[in-house]
């Protein structure tokens, strides 16, 4: 698993996760993540990848690989490399944390 950004990922969790009422952990993974874009804007997504873009596509193919079978995310948009990354690391923060705060799985 790529430990890159996951601090700064699970801050956005915490800072966001009062803002839902819900306290299931599939509905509130996917208000984070899905509903909204973490980053916006190309140069912000190049940016926030740095050094860390080739492991954090390998990442998402695993993941992709994994649960889909195949990959789907367009690797030529920083966009939707770095969502992705983050719904993945996401998903994987909230599965840790769900008895620290108090969510349904």
């Amino acid at each position: 698993m790529n430990d890159y950004k996951r601090e700064e990922i699970k801050t956005h969790i915490l800072e966001q996760i009062e803002d839902y009422e819900t306290r299931d952990l599939y509905q509130l993974h996917h208000y984070l993540f899905n509903i909204d874009y973490y980053i916006i804007g190309t140069y912000e997504a190049k940016k926030w990848c740095g050094d860390e873009v080739f492991n954090i596509i390998e990442t998402i193919q695993e993941y992709e690989e994994d649960h889909f079978g195949e990959v789907y995310t367009d690797f030529s948009n920083p966009e939707r490399v770095v969502n992705m990354y983050c719904y993945i690391v996401g998903e994987e923060l909230l599965h840790e944390m769900a008895e620290e705060l108090k969510l349904e799985v």
